[in-house]
């Protein structure tokens, strides 16, 4: 049960700490709304993270075999969508500044907690690398007897929490740098500066 409990911890920390793409987008997406909805979006990543341990222990080399005719489509897949919040970050966030300078026109309303949840979980759940690692993992250190569903279940859910944990405290730095930037002049450097960041992110992510 404790070795159950460890590998799930590692191997969650190990999906979650690396940052990339979507992580730079949660720190921006909290910046610019607020603690609630950064944390919602975070539980979001975090979910696709267990989701995908869940399937990944239950499904082993089968999963992973079957997944290989995908990866390049679903990798695609998940660059484009980040490549697009990227571009419409940077513009949502020109026009806004223009917009204070202009005139005091009101701005669109930020997304709502629940909907930044499902939108971290499809772009998470578009990232092949995610199941094919936790999948890696478990045939690695799978030993020769059967494992039982609990033991299963405190992988998984060690993994969540794990996820979790980290995806929070990213959430948590986001909601500070929000504070810090108050100013509209602010707010827009630190927008464009992460559009850049994610496209990066999304580009690299094709040609690796």
């Amino acid at each position: 049960m404790t070795a159950a409990l460890v590998a799930g911890l590692l191997a969650g920390f190990g999906i979650a700490v690396p940052v990339g793409a979507v992580a730079t987008y949660l720190v921006s997406l909290t910046a610019r709304t607020s603690l609630r909805t950064g944390v919602c979006a975070a539980l979001g990543v975090a979910t696709a993270d267990g989701l995908y341990a869940l399937v990944a222990t239950l499904g082993g080399s089968a999963l992973a075999t079957a997944l290989r005719p995908f990866l390049t489509p679903l990798r695609w897949a998940a660059a484009l969508v980040l490549a697009i919040l990227a571009v419409r970050g940077a513009v949502t966030a020109v026009r806004h500044y223009r917009g204070h300078r202009l005139t005091t026109r009101s701005t669109p309303p930020p997304p709502s907690p629940a909907r930044a949840y499902l939108a971290l979980l499809g772009i998470t759940l578009l990232n092949p690398t995610t199941v094919v690692y936790f999948a890696a993992l478990v045939l690695g250190t799978r030993a020769s007897d059967a494992v039982s569903p609990l033991e299963q279940g405190v992988f998984v859910l060690a993994a969540f929490v794990a996820s979790a944990s980290w995806q929070l405290l990213l959430a948590g730095g986001g909601a500070l740098l929000g504070r810090v930037l108050t100013g509209h002049r602010g707010r827009l450097v630190t927008a464009l500066v992460s559009s850049a960041v994610i496209l990066a992110l999304a580009v690299r992510m094709l040609v690796r």
